[in-house]
């Protein structure tokens, strides 16, 4: 009797197990679905994240990003995944058409900053671009920068005068980098420096996802008498993995908004003049 029931019990766990089994890997592929979805939108989740969204453990979660992991459809670091481009970035001219016109408007705002008769450095991103194409009216700027984009824009105005990095190009957005690109801007020292930032963490952070990119932009902060740095408010909605540096190191912040009080608050702390332009 008691060895029936035993028997008659484990066989009902195996199989309610197996029931379990079936049911998590039944739900998994489009579980990765969404996870891999989600990626080509925000570049950069959390297990915690995801763990919420899919009102699922954290530990299934892990389960998932090394899954998918192992298949090369992302890249798992500890606590999340990034999408599987070594950068993590989204194609350039998909880039260029969010807040298209806040960018603009930014753009605008900075441009107006610089006096003419002057130098700067113009970095990597579809918001300095944006910089770049409302200083067209200034006169005798000398305009350094590792941007393509930049360089080949303003090399038809004859009042700007333009030098371009040399160093690796890289194919999707035109943007110089590499230790060759590093030498070349600390042989400068100029008025203002014009940066952008692939996020912008919650406590001040700059991030980017390139370390090639990062190692020139923290030459272009070094280098400058003044650092100016462009960036609409859907990079406060980021992440990326390697620091540029933080918002304290700026000495003006222009965005569109800014809704943290903490961002807000490392501005007042840090006497970075904080420009909205919405």
């Amino acid at each position: 009797m008691t060895l029936g029931w035993l028997f008659s019990f484990f066989r009902y766990t195996s199989l309610r197990t197996k029931i379990k089994k079936k049911v998590y890997f039944m739900k998994s592929p489009k579980r990765h679905k969404q996870i891999l979805d989600l990626l080509k939108i925000k570049e950069m989740v959390s297990v915690e994240e995801l763990a919420e969204k899919f009102n699922t453990t954290p530990q299934t979660i892990r389960t998932d990003l090394r899954n998918l992991d192992k298949q090369r459809k992302l890249v798992r670091f500890h606590g999340g995944a990034r999408a599987i481009d070594g950068k993590a970035n989204m194609e350039y001219e998909a880039r260029k058409q969010i807040a298209a016109p806040q960018k603009i408007a930014i753009g605008n705002a900075a441009a107006s900053l610089i006096n003419s008769n002057s130098s700067l450095f113009v970095n990597i991103g579809t918001t300095t671009e944006a910089v770049s194409d409302a200083l067209t009216n200034h006169k005798g700027l000398l305009v350094i920068t590792n941007n393509i984009n930049v360089a080949n824009k303003l090399r038809l105005y004859t009042d700007i005068e333009v030098a371009i990095a040399g160093g690796t190009v890289r194919m999707n957005d035109g943007g110089i980098v590499g230790e060759a690109a590093v030498d070349f801007i600390k042989q400068f020292k100029v008025d203002y420096a014009i940066i952008g930032s692939s996020a912008i963490d919650k406590d001040g952070a700059l991030l980017d996802f390139d370390f090639r990119e990062v190692k020139v932009a923290q030459a272009i902060i070094e280098n400058a008498r003044n650092v100016i740095l462009v960036a609409d408010s859907t990079k406060f909605e980021r992440a990326a993995p390697i620091r540029i540096g933080h918002l304290s190191q700026v000495d003006i912040f222009v965005t569109d908004k800014v809704e943290d009080k903490k961002i807000r608050q490392i501005c007042l702390d840090s006497d970075v003049e904080l420009i909205e332009v919405a």
